[in-house]
């Protein structure tokens, strides 16, 4: 029941209205996890959402802008969105990430659900 997969459906365009990740989307009543898969020069466009965001780099390198803020994350860091905060990806090289949210208001759908 507690164990997942991230291993499936890689396939997936997680969120076509404003990112090229690709990915499994997996999603309980209050939280969503995804396993988020950028080419290398791919991305999010600049984007915000009610729910806050932790992008956690398995491997790879993201350019973040976060409320005008910009860096770079790699592999043991990662990137906090606040809840409705402007943020912009671009994928350095080719990235593998997890994204954690707080669930709020979908605007896409799961590829799995967490429970």
């Amino acid at each position: 029941m507690g164990k997942i997969s991230f291993d499936r459906d890689d396939d997936n365009l997680v969120t076509p209205q404003y990112s090229e990740a690709r990915g499994p989307v997996l999603r309980s009543e209050k939280v969503e996890v995804t396993k988020a898969m950028f080419a290398k020069d791919r991305g999010a466009k600049t984007h915000a959402h009610p729910e806050e965001q932790v992008f956690y780099i398995v491997s790879g390198r993201l350019r973040v802008t976060c409320d005008g803020e910009t860096y770079e994350v790699g592999p043991g860091e990662g990137s906090f969105h606040p809840s409705n905060a402007e943020h912009t990806v671009t994928a350095l090289e080719d990235t593998v990430a997890i994204s954690f949210k707080n669930l709020v208001d979908s605007i896409y759908e799961p590829t799995g659900e967490l429970r």
